[in-house]
């Protein structure tokens, strides 16, 4: 199976007024996020989602609270005819606990990849940070970084992986 992984906060959904986004009036996906998804599950792809949600660590939030709002981002998704294969999440925060699923930690990518039968060769991985790539690379995925909370769509079309949209 190909994979597009994706992390979540500032690649899906905006996170400029929220750096912790957990309330569902906090949440705004970011612009070509719909048009890039479809393109790509018809391009051949499942999507898994990969974020760290340090925030949980940290009692900013609860593991329900982010539950909650993945089930509001999953049916957003639904309603446009995405579907996301399966959605992983990080509780950690490195300035609390010590952890080996935190991104640039390669651990929740490695059991999607286990789980799915992801094929490395082909699968990549879409993130607006250095350890969003990091990660992927550890395992050899490849990376794509974008910019954080700007249009996807323009975002893959302008680098080398925008044959996943085309």
């Amino acid at each position: 199976m190909k994979v597009v992984f994706l992390d979540r906060d500032g690649v899906i959904n905006s996170n400029a007024n929220h750096y912790y986004v957990y309330k569902e009036n906090d949440f705004e996906l970011n612009a070509g996020v719909l048009k890039s998804l479809k393109q790509m599950i018809k391009n051949g792809y499942a999507l898994i989602i990969i974020s760290n949600q340090g925030g949980i660590s940290k009692k900013i939030y609860n593991k329900q609270d982010l539950e909650k709002l993945n089930n509001y981002m999953l049916e957003i998704f639904a309603k446009a005819n995405i579907q996301i294969t399966e959605t992983y999440y990080c509780p950690h925060h490195s300035d609390i606990e010590k952890c080996i699923c935190r991104k640039p930690d390669s651990l929740l990518l490695e059991k999607a990849v286990a789980r799915f039968n992801v094929d490395i060769e082909s699968s990549v991985m879409i993130g607006d940070s250095d350890r969003d790539v990091l990660a992927a690379e550890k395992i050899g995925i490849k990376g794509l970084k974008v910019k954080a909370n700007a249009d996807l769509f323009d975002e893959i079309a302008k680098s080398k992986f925008a044959f996943l949209i085309a």
